[in-house]
């Protein structure tokens, strides 16, 4: 091979590498603005989490394909009828027992969570996995999670425990919402 041909051959391994680079570059950002769209918030608190972005969307990816394979399912009409008359009875409980209307916005959000099949074993999991389909509301779970311990302590106030039954109820109204995406597919 003469050296014309050799150059030839190097520059269109070069170019073929760097359209390669380029469209790896362009799927992983892509991929980034997907993520960001999907989790929100979510995405964020993750990465602070996790520290790289690629460690973080590493770990929702793994989110998404895990609840993907969760059978979660809509209310139906009855269930979300029943759960809403409950919400109000324990809105209503918070003016004679703020202590006992959280711990019963607790259950009750975890009973929805576990009516709509999303496992409830641990917090944790719990979170994460509402997370997906949740992810504007998940921190004000995770947030309601802590003042209701707080409250098992003895250490909130009244103050505390009305935001704990907001925060509930942020994500009782997501859950029960009838524009859900699982519901349309």
């Amino acid at each position: 091979m003469d050296s014309q041909k050799v150059i030839w051959v190097v520059l269109a391994v070069v170019a073929v590498l760097a359209v390669i680079a380029l469209a790896w570059t362009y799927m992983q950002r892509q991929r980034r603005v997907r993520l960001r769209e999907r989790f929100g918030p979510e995405y964020d608190r993750t990465l602070r989490e996790a520290g790289t972005a690629e460690k973080a969307e590493a770990i929702l990816d793994a989110r998404a394909k895990r609840v993907e394979k969760l059978k979660i399912r809509p209310l139906s009409r009855e269930q979300s009828e029943s759960f809403s008359r409950e919400w109000r009875r324990v809105q209503g409980l918070f003016v004679d027992d703020p202590d006992g209307a959280v711990a019963a916005a607790d259950r009750l959000v975890t009973q929805v969570m576990s009516a709509r099949g999303y496992p409830i074993e641990d917090f944790d999991t719990r979170a994460a996995d509402l997370s997906v389909d949740h992810p504007q509301v998940v921190e004000n779970y995770r947030i309601a999670r802590g003042l209701a311990q707080r409250r098992e302590r003895r250490e909130a106030g009244t103050e505390e425990l009305r935001q704990a039954v907001v925060n509930y109820r942020a994500l009782f109204n997501d859950l029960l919402d009838l524009h859900d995406i699982r519901r349309a597919s």
